[in-house]
């Protein structure tokens, strides 16, 4: 039996890798952890890969607000400052919205498919 297991670390694509990090997101909400950018770098690149995460968090961004999600991305933070990335809207207390993230049943719902992480990011795009 010839079978080939899917890797992350063999896909290039945003949303391959938006979907990645959702399952690191997910996991970390539901143990009431943050990520650093660091950190989470780290667990998708087996590096620091400075600059990279930005794009790819605002496919989780953009999915999370369509679907009235708590917005899973505001558990990355700088691990200086422990605040998310200028890329990261945050309007409301922080604190508020992590306790938003943490509360939430991630385990409940579906997690998205790389087309809905697309097509989110592309509906953000032309909004």
């Amino acid at each position: 039996m010839d079978t080939h297991i899917k890797k992350f670390s063999e896909v290039k694509t945003h949303p391959s890798r938006a979907l990645q990090a959702w399952q690191i997101l997910v996991s970390s909400a539901m143990n009431r952890q943050t990520q650093t950018y660091k950190s989470l770098s780290t667990h998708m690149f087996g590096n620091t890969a400075s600059g990279i995460l930005g794009p790819i968090l605002g496919y989780i961004a953009h999915y999370c607000n369509q679907n009235n999600l708590p917005p899973l991305t505001v558990i990355v933070v700088n691990s200086k400052t422990g605040l998310p990335g200028d890329e990261i809207p945050v309007s409301e207390d922080l604190n508020a919205l992590r306790e938003k993230v943490y509360d939430f049943d991630w385990f409940d719902i579906y997690p998205p498919t790389e087309e809905d992480l697309k097509k989110a990011n592309d509906n953000a795009k032309y909004s």
